[in-house]
C-alpha cells in the first residue's frame, strides 16, 4: 500500500526532513558558484544523505533523479557502515551489531525513497563513523 506522499513533488515531500545546518552549508557553497546537482552527486558517492538532500532541494534535477541520488546516498552510507563494522570486528575482536542494524535501516530507507515514500520515522539518525 502506498503512502499519501507517494508521487508527491520531491522538494515538498523532503523539505521538512532537512536540518537547517545542512541547508546553510549548502547555501554558502552555492553562493560561491557550486553546481547543486554536482555537489549532490559528490555527497551521494560519499554516503552523506543529509548533505545530498540539501543540494538536491536546490537543484533542478527531475524528481526521479533526486530520489535515485538520495537513495544511493543511503546505500553508500550502509556500505561504509558495514565496512566500518567489519573493521571494528577485526580490531576489537568482538561484533558490533548496532552498526549492521544501522546499515540495514539505511538500505530500507533507500527502498522507501525509490518507491516514492518518505523514510520511516527515526531513519534519518546520523551514524558517527569517525
Amino acid at each position: 500500500m502506498s503512502s499519501p506522499d507517494q508521487g508527491s513533488d520531491f522538494n515538498a515531500q523532503f523539505r521538512a526532513r532537512i536540518k537547517e545546518v545542512f541547508v546553510g552549508l549548502a547555501r554558502e557553497e552555492l553562493a560561491g558558484g557550486a553546481d547543486p546537482a554536482e555537489r549532490a552527486r559528490h555527497y551521494a558517492e560519499r554516503g552523506k544523505p543529509d548533505f545530498t538532500l540539501a543540494y538536491l532541494l536546490a537543484s533542478a534535477l527531475p524528481d526521479d533523479d533526486k530520489r535515485e541520488l538520495l537513495a544511493s546516498a543511503h546505500e553508500q552510507r550502509a556500505q561504509l557502515t558495514e565496512e566500518r563494522a567489519r573493521d571494528f570486528d577485526r580490531r576489537f575482536h568482538r561484533p558490533f551489531p548496532m552498526l549492521h542494524t544501522d546499515a540495514s535501516r539505511d538500505r530500507a530507507t533507500a527502498r522507501r525513497i525509490r518507491a516514492g515514500d518518505l523514510p520511516a520515522p527515526g531513519s534519518d539518525r546520523t551514524v558517527p563513523l569517525a
